[in-house]
């Protein structure tokens, strides 16, 4: 097998393994949603895999997303030479925060095959509170998370995401599909990080590291809202949506 071939292979397996840790998150979360408050954050999907004897997936997922990671700094630096300088920028930006998504996932996942849980973000955000700087430090990464979230959002909204899939002879309704959960995907998402960086702001402002936090707490919060339970589960529905399209994305994702 051709080198080439053989990183494509690997990349499409990445896409695989992200799509499966988001169809876990999407079923923990309507856990929450109704009832059971365990951990539904992606480190709570790992550890659901490797409390099932999964060690080798969780080990699996993160050698796949590491390739990932790796390959979209490539192109977030290098890549994208053959559209126009303008959209360039755009879609070199697009790759870094995939980098960010992709290598999130692979590290929790190597944190807990090698540790078995995880640490929890609110002493994290505790001990740099503590801090003079720690306030304004914490309220530009919530900034920041929300921005992101922005950003996601309007993928699903205008589609761009459908410039790095290339369908080829696929069916008119394979097309449409893909499309049609890629919108509802990117805008779940968005939704669930908006929340994330509202929290992450919530927390500076009132010195209270326990409303910081990471899908874990968002969910919580959610579901505590009045009509949280129904909301969650749309919430939940839209991550299994985006579940469904990255398994299509590995299929069709231009690599």
């Amino acid at each position: 097998m051709r080198e080439g071939k053989l990183f494509d292979l690997i990349a499409r397996g990445g896409l695989v393994c992200y799509s499966v840790v988001h169809l876990l998150v999407a079923w923990l979360a309507a856990q929450v949603a109704l009832g059971d408050r365990a951990k539904a954050d992606k480190a709570g999907a790992l550890q659901v895999v490797v409390a099932n004897g999964g060690a080798w997936l969780l080990w699996l997922i993160a050698v796949g997303l590491a390739v990932l990671a790796l390959w979209q700094t490539s192109e977030a630096i290098t890549g994208h030479r053959h559209v126009k300088a303008r959209r360039r920028t755009v879609r070199r930006v697009v790759s870094g925060i995939e980098v960010v998504l992709y290598g999130l996932v692979s590290y929790s996942a190597v944190k807990v095959a090698v540790a078995g849980a995880d640490d929890g973000q609110a002493s994290l955000v505790a001990r740099i509170l503590a801090e003079s700087y720690g306030p304004a430090l914490v309220t530009v990464v919530g900034i920041t998370v929300v921005a992101v979230a922005v950003f996601l959002a309007q993928r699903g909204v205008r589609k761009t995401f459908v410039r790095e899939l290339d369908f080829g002879d696929a069916p008119a309704t394979t097309r449409a599909t893909t499309i049609r959960l890629g919108q509802v995907g990117w805008i779940a998402l968005s939704a669930a990080y908006g929340t994330i960086g509202v929290l992450t702001v919530v927390s500076a402002v009132t010195f209270d590291p326990a409303k910081a936090g990471g899908l874990d707490v968002a969910l919580k919060t959610l579901v505590a809202q009045p009509y949280g339970g129904p909301l969650l589960l749309a919430l939940a529905a839209g991550i299994a949506a985006f579940g469904a399209f990255s398994l299509l994305d590995a299929r069709f994702r231009r690599i």
